[in-house]
């Protein structure tokens, strides 16, 4: 007899599939999401990648749950076995004159040698033992889910770390670019001037906008440093030692032409959050039987054999034998309720544990259809900044040739200027958002862990 309810995996109702849908490389096919980050092609990021999964503190304390966890569900697993105490003691001691006790002689000191084994087992005849072993092997399960799902989250993170840096790097280029323009422009100003063809408010203006644009350079530096020491310390490094593996491809990586999406129902044995979510529903619905089973009695085979002597010289003799054994029952009949009180806390953690699955799943559908909006339509917006960045160099070409010849006003030229700078910027900006999109998607999907729940290996991997 097993008290208790045993455990079924809840069925959990997903949509057909995502409201957000993709062109088609998106919304099918079959590569798998275990190194998603290799689809990017750029071999910094897979250095970073290593690095982290190798050096980064909190995936080790993840790591160190586990191992906290199993040993857990060693203890869980000795109640099923005997226990047997060894031990040994020497005392002395005297007793009243006034009791007058024939044995030992009333006032006489005595000196007592024991040495000897204790034995106990509880039989598990209700399986509450066994109830309490598999709460703790879900709860290595689950603990197991978490350190992957601590793995998603950071290998996802450093790759918007490490984006958010190649975009800063990104558009510091643009700035200097039109710097370099704006400076042009400047001395065209200048030598116009000199020759009587301009006034000097063009002069001003271009000097104006020059150091605009200047004034952003500390502002990209700044954020590009500040994500620079966000990557350090997932990579546990110090900034320094990041700025080092930084070294080699530039840019800002280019967002894969395809993934997996799969259908919705794939989310719930890919995302570790979700599978750790259950695996602490089935822990919990195991403790509702422990908690049932003080409700019978408990019955223990228990015993003891010692050697006991006055004298340590014959302590080992045959007729210092001292034992008993024999079978024992413990029934708690009253205690006010207190027993089913505890089974109706179990109950309710478990019903909360439930909801927080349902919720969980909920959630993780919410975020897949929150990257997928995103990825879509930052697709059409960099598409009409790619179109809009090609107008607005060609007219400040054009508005620069024209006022080159007289043909228009500085004003003209400034307004040209100003536009390409941001348009510039906003398209590298759109760049890194995709880019940061395509890597939430993987995110969401539960990228950067085996599809098949397995367990972590000793060095702390999957």
């Amino acid at each position: 007899m097993v008290v208790g309810t045993d455990y079924s995996s809840p069925d959990m109702i997903t949509p057909d599939s995502w409201h957000q849908s993709l062109s088609s490389d998106l919304a099918s096919g079959s590569s798998s999401l275990d190194s998603w980050w290799r689809k990017f092609n750029d071999p910094t990021l897979n250095r970073l990648i290593q690095t982290a999964r190798d050096s980064n503190r909190t995936l080790a304390v993840a790591y160190e749950r586990i191992n906290e966890a199993r040993a857990g569900l060693g203890v869980s697993r000795s109640q099923l076995f005997p226990t047997i105490d060894f031990g040994g003691a020497v005392s002395r001691g005297r007793t009243s004159q006034n009791l007058g006790s024939p044995s030992p002689p009333a006032g006489k000191t005595t000196d007592v040698y024991s040495t000897g084994l204790t034995a106990g087992w509880e039989i598990d005849v209700f399986g509450g033992v066994r109830r309490s072993i598999e709460s703790a092997n879900a709860t290595v399960e689950g603990t197991e889910e978490l350190y992957r799902d601590t793995l998603v989250s950071l290998l996802a993170d450093v790759a918007l770390s490490y984006i958010e840096i190649r975009t800063f790097e990104e558009r510091l280029a643009v700035a200097q670019r039109n710097l370099t323009a704006q400076q042009k422009s400047l001395d065209l100003t200048k030598a116009r001037l000199d020759a009587g063809l301009s006034p000097e408010l063009d002069v001003a203006q271009a000097e104006t906008n020059l150091s605009n644009t200047r004034a952003i350079l500390p502002q990209l530096r700044n954020g590009r440093s500040l994500a620079v020491n966000r990557l350090s310390i997932l990579l546990g490094k110090y900034s320094s030692a990041t700025e080092t593996l930084l070294k080699g491809s530039k840019g800002i990586p280019s967002a894969p032409n395809s993934s997996f999406v799969g259908i919705p129902a794939n989310l719930v044995r890919a995302r570790p959050d979700i599978r750790a979510a259950e695996r602490n529903l089935a822990a919990q619905n195991a403790l509702v039987g422990v908690a049932e089973a003080e409700l019978y009695p408990r019955f223990v085979l228990a015993g003891t054999f010692d050697l006991q002597s006055l004298a340590a010289s014959s302590l080992l003799e045959s007729n210092s034998r001292n034992y008993a054994f024999g079978p024992n029952f413990q029934w708690n009949i009253f205690n006010a309720g207190r027993v089913r009180s505890q089974i109706a806390i179990q109950e309710s953690r478990t019903k909360q544990l439930y909801m927080t699955y349902e919720q969980t799943v909920l959630a993780a559908v919410a975020q897949v259809e929150d990257s997928l909006s995103s990825v879509r339509n930052e697709r059409d917006r960099i598409a009409e900044l790619r179109n809009a960045t090609a107008s607005a160099t060609k007219a400040e070409e054009l508005v620069t040739t024209n006022y080159t010849e007289g043909l228009v006003d500085f004003q003209n030229v400034l307004d040209a200027q100003r536009t390409v700078f941001s348009t510039e910027d906003a398209l590298a900006a759109s760049r890194g958002t995709i880019a940061a999109g395509y890597v939430s998607l993987f995110k969401a999907l539960g990228g950067g862990t085996p599809m098949k729940p397995g367990p972590v290996d000793q060095n702390g991997k999957p």
